[in-house]
């Protein structure tokens, strides 16, 4: 008989992978999987759905019936205890009749934070705890970013030649990656709940920053402009869709009395004032704070290199998703990112590649801090 230490790892790895489905779709709750196992054979499998519930234990136990009756369950995040718009989680286990339940890693939430696994014990449930911690761990940090930072995951992505350049001098930038390396970025935007970028980004590119991929099903993107002076025209793309795909332009709390800011309303867009923009610094630590108080757990920087600079200044850039094209520019060319006035090289932001794919000619490299 197998091992159940090998056992254990081998079923959590799969209720991983399926929490990483909806991974960018849930917010603002986690994206969790649950798997039902009784005799060695998988009899329920669940993950969060689309905006948050059903969560992944309800849809396991549905779809195991019966069967939940005596197995174990095997769940990427601690198991809720709390009332919310659904009943807890971690009751449902208990009705349900399961033995066992295995937990990757535990809910910093404070209404969870050890209360569902002790529900669990409680009702005489055996709990193990922490298997596949670490994969659990990454799957969750905007979460976790979340509740205990008060921000979102923030990813910046950038798509350059070999020497960092995104456009000639004269601003000719279509296109420097591959056909298949353009795709592949609506692959990568459909993890994370929205797409942030400046204003000269939306001023000069009128990008629509939607997901574009085939068989992607999920919920549209969030679109989020950094607008201190609320220059966006009510003729943009982003403006012109506000009804149809979530807008949000966040800007300085004294630009919500000019007539632009009704002019956006109007069209749709949610305009967000805040007090603290004295600097790019402050200005993007109180961002990341009003996103995480909408709810959104990863956010992906597409633009521009003032807005990439200022989030890695301030220490926010927590991966990066870099499309790299064989070809190079030259130093006349547009920088991704402005300058960042280190003094140090010490004080350089540091990343480590997690992965890296090819698509044609071109290279994406995933990074973490």
């Amino acid at each position: 008989m197998q091992p159940r230490a090998s056992a254990d790892n081998e079923f959590m790895d799969v209720a991983l992978s399926l929490a990483a489905r909806n991974l960018g779709d849930t917010w603002p709750n986690p994206s969790v999987g649950c798997v039902l196992v009784k005799d060695g054979h998988v009899v329920g499998r669940g993950w969060t759905q689309s905006g948050g519930r059903p969560h992944a234990e309800t849809e396991a136990l549905a779809r195991a019936g019966d069967k939940a009756r005596g197995a174990t369950a095997y769940v990427t995040l601690e198991p809720c205890s709390h009332h919310g718009k659904t009943p807890p989680c971690a009751d449902a286990l208990v009705a349900a009749g399961v033995s066992r339940v295995v937990s990757a890693t535990a809910d910093p939430d404070t209404r969870v934070n050890g209360r569902g696994l002790a529900r669990l014990r409680d009702a005489g449930i055996v709990v193990t705890e922490g298997v596949c911690k670490a994969a659990a761990d990454r799957l969750n940090a905007g979460f976790f970013l979340k509740v205990g930072q008060g921000r979102p995951l923030f990813a910046l992505k950038t798509a350059t030649s070999l020497d960092g350049r995104i456009a000639l001098a004269s601003g000719e930038s279509r296109w420097i990656t591959g056909d298949t390396a353009r795709r592949a970025v609506h692959a990568v935007r459909a993890r994370y709940d929205a797409i942030l970028v400046g204003s000269e980004t939306a001023l000069t590119d009128d990008p629509l920053l939607t997901c574009r991929m085939d068989g992607y099903e999920g919920r549209a993107k969030v679109r989020i402009v950094l607008d201190r002076r609320l220059r966006l025209a009510p003729n943009a793309a982003l403006v012109k869709t506000a009804r149809e795909i979530p807008t949000w332009v966040i800007t300085a709390e004294q630009s919500l009395a000019l007539p632009r800011s009704a002019e956006l309303a109007r069209s749709g867009v949610e305009v967000i004032g805040l007090t603290d923009v004295s600097d790019h610094a402050t200005f993007t630590i109180a961002v990341g704070k009003a996103l995480a108080d909408k709810g959104l757990t990863r956010v992906m920087i597409e633009g521009g290199g003032q807005v990439s600079a200022a989030f890695l200044r301030a220490g926010l850039v927590d991966e990066v998703a870099w499309f790299k094209a064989a070809s190079v520019i030259g130093g006349d060319g547009r920088a991704s990112i402005y300058p960042m006035g280190l003094m140090n090289l010490a004080d350089m932001p540091r990343f480590k590649v997690r992965e890296s794919l090819k698509f044609g000619e071109d290279t994406l490299d995933i990074l973490a801090r």
